[in-house]
């Protein structure tokens, strides 16, 4: 019988930005108080699972998230370059009121094809590297259980292609990948059999959160 294993990716907590910038992979950027009791509230929901391994993007908010799991598991943090934030030419600018940005006159340039999309990373992109990921951890944690600390866009879109959409373009305000969730792969032996979401600290979400974070 295959052996069974899960991969959890787990979408980083809230964010300290009173300026509402689409941070992107701008360095600098860390949990606010809210976030951190984000990351401890799914430690404590991960803590009896038979996790082996805690992976995370590079950027603050995504290490800081991934503390708890590891402490509460006697792990280090491993950095994977491959969980990175997508890649976005308006990081660094004012988000403002749900999709504000895109009504910028000086932003027209780049929403020439959204399906691409010509602001960013191509989604083909950020599911090969996020696909390569996972399954490097899957190997690694056979017949286990591994978190994997990321980004709403990477999580979402490798979702996607996990099952079987045939379009990746979307409406970044459908996305059921909410601050500090947990998207969740079941592999039997190499194969998917399922993918589950769970929201553990849903409770201290206050609101929606910039878009690309």
């Amino acid at each position: 019988m295959a052996e069974t294993t899960v991969v959890h990716l787990l979408r980083h907590g809230e964010v300290h930005n009173p300026g509402g910038i689409l941070y992107g992979r701008l360095p600098g950027y860390h949990l606010s108080e809210t976030g951190e009791l984000m990351a401890k509230t799914v430690a404590k929901a991960v803590s009896g699972r038979d996790i082996v391994a805690v992976y995370s993007s590079p950027l603050e908010r995504a290490r800081e998230t991934a503390a708890p799991v590891a402490a509460a598991h006697e792990l280090e943090v491993r950095i994977d370059e491959r969980l990175l934030e997508a890649g976005n030419l308006l990081e660094g600018r004012a988000v403002g009121q749900g999709l504000q940005i895109l009504r910028s006159p000086r932003n027209y340039r780049y929403f020439w094809n959204p399906m691409r999309p010509s602001w960013g990373e191509p989604y083909p992109v950020i599911v090969a590297r996020m696909r390569a990921a996972i399954d490097d951890a899957r190997e690694a944690a056979r017949g286990h259980e591994v978190v994997m600390v990321s980004h709403q866009l990477p999580i979402w879109a490798v979702r996607m292609a996990a099952e079987g959409r045939r379009r990746l373009w979307h409406d970044p305000r459908r996305r059921q990948c909410g601050l500090a969730s947990l998207t969740t792969f079941t592999f039997e032996g190499d194969r998917l059999v399922s993918v589950g979401y769970s929201e553990p600290a849903g409770s201290l979400e206050r609101g929606p959160s910039v878009p690309g974070a």
